[in-house]
């Protein structure tokens, strides 16, 4: 079973708006079973609009339709799917009562008709009530093959998607098991890791796929399988990566949590043991406390973070040394490990990660070279730190330290 998505928005198409929406419906849609054989971008124009949908229709089963369901004139997803479907729009009186609801609670000026429009869908449509939002979700068929419009608002698509189209394509449609499996592996480089593995990479069975997923400081090795065993597929994966481990035992870090990377599983562990984090970050930036504070349920082991840019709040924020700064520098093995210490003290955590390094283009307050970034951990009972190079790319500095400080924080905390 096979599904296209398709995006509408000129916003999308000039980098103003980054695609989310595809991203997530890929992901739930392969929960159960269904691939995805397309994702399109396209703009705001009907002929766009029309073409994409018939050249959808000719390759998949399933076509998922995101954004241009807004009140505005250059909103006409909801007009061209009715002329594809040779169709035209009535009013539903239950999407005119929900927006009307909603109106109530949310908004204080006057309900326009450009609003109660929304209200307005094609006659051979299901209507997919949007509770948090005026605009309704559709579920049009048309010879087997199934149209889902959705709202581009992405907290009002996934509401829909996941407690609406979820359980009604499942229904429809019998669809195989398919399972994605990501080993997390550090210090390798891709040719050197892939040379390591030939032997076992060229002995998977047809049905189970390898990619290289290469990302800043790391590898992300995923294995795919599908059939309609599913105990099988998941014991004939289980026993490659048995098979893979020992190859790459040093290097060998984890498994990608289904809902998120290193920081999920460092989350997972954390709350499991009952243990808090503080995070002090200088050449990060804060990107560190972001990741964690983007999983939900972060406030039961996150203690809270500083972002300690300047040397000057270093010392005002921290408590570090102005002599020990002065002495090793701001970026020093010994002001990193100072920081992680003071910020351990500062939220009464169990574990406590800093970063200081320069990340360029220039050196800042430190002589360091562009690129040198130290991490520190520290505990109650011990503090520790590695001095790295990571080049003289910024980005590719900020991204290596972030990568090789969950690598030290998750190899600590597993410890226990």
């Amino acid at each position: 079973m096979q599904a296209e998505i398709i995006t509408i928005g000129d916003e999308l198409l000039i980098g103003q708006v980054i695609d989310t929406n595809s991203a997530f419906i890929a992901k739930e849609l392969n929960k159960i079973g269904v691939s995805v054989y397309q994702i399109t971008s396209i703009q705001d124009d009907r002929d766009h609009i029309l073409q994409a949908l018939k050249d959808a229709e000719n390759h998949v089963d399933i076509i998922i339709i995101t954004g241009g369901l807004g009140p505005t004139k250059d909103d006409i997803t909801k007009k061209t799917i009715a002329e594809y479907f040779n169709d035209n729009l009535v009013l539903d009186v239950s999407v005119l009562k929900n927006i009307e609801s909603l109106w109530k609670q949310y908004n204080r000026q006057t309900l326009l008709q450009v609003n109660k429009d929304q209200a307005l869908v094609p006659t051979k449509a299901k209507v997919l009530m949007n509770t948090l939002g005026t605009a309704p979700g559709m579920w049009l068929e048309k010879e087997n093959k199934t149209f889902i419009s959705l709202p581009g608002v992405p907290y009002e698509m996934k509401a829909l998607l996941t407690q609406d189209v979820i359980s009604k394509l499942k229904d429809k449609y019998h669809c195989p098991f398919i399972l994605h499996k990501t080993v997390l592996v550090y210090g390798l480089g891709e040719s050197t890791l892939a040379n390591r593995i030939e032997s076992w990479e060229d002995a998977l069975p047809k049905h189970i796929k390898l990619a290289y997923l290469p990302s800043l400081g790391k590898m992300r090795l995923r294995l795919s399988a599908r059939g309609y065993d599913e105990q099988n597929i998941k014991n004939e994966v289980d026993e490659q990566i048995s098979r893979l481990i020992p190859l790459i035992e040093k290097e060998f870090f984890g498994f990608e949590d289904e809902d998120g990377n290193e920081e999920a599983i460092i989350a997972k562990k954390l709350t499991a043991l009952g243990k808090s984090l503080a995070i002090a970050e200088s050449c990060t930036g804060g990107k560190l406390a972001q990741l964690f504070t983007s999983i939900a349920g972060a406030s039961q082991y996150l203690k809270g973070g500083v972002v300690t840019y300047s040397t000057q709040s270093k010392i005002d924020v921290l408590g570090v040394s102005e002599t020990i700064i002065k002495e090793y520098s701001v970026v020093s093995e010994q002001v990193a490990q100072a920081m992680a210490v003071h910020v351990l003290r500062l939220y009464k955590a169990d574990y406590a990660i800093a970063t200081t390094g320069s990340a360029g283009p220039t050196k800042g307050d430190s002589n360091a070279e562009v690129g040198t970034v130290f991490i520190a951990i520290a505990t109650k009972n011990s503090v520790y730190s590695e001095r790295f190079n990571f080049g003289n790319y910024r980005a590719k500095v900020i991204g290596k330290a972030v990568s090789k400080a969950l690598e030290m924080l998750q190899k600590e905390i597993f410890k226990n």
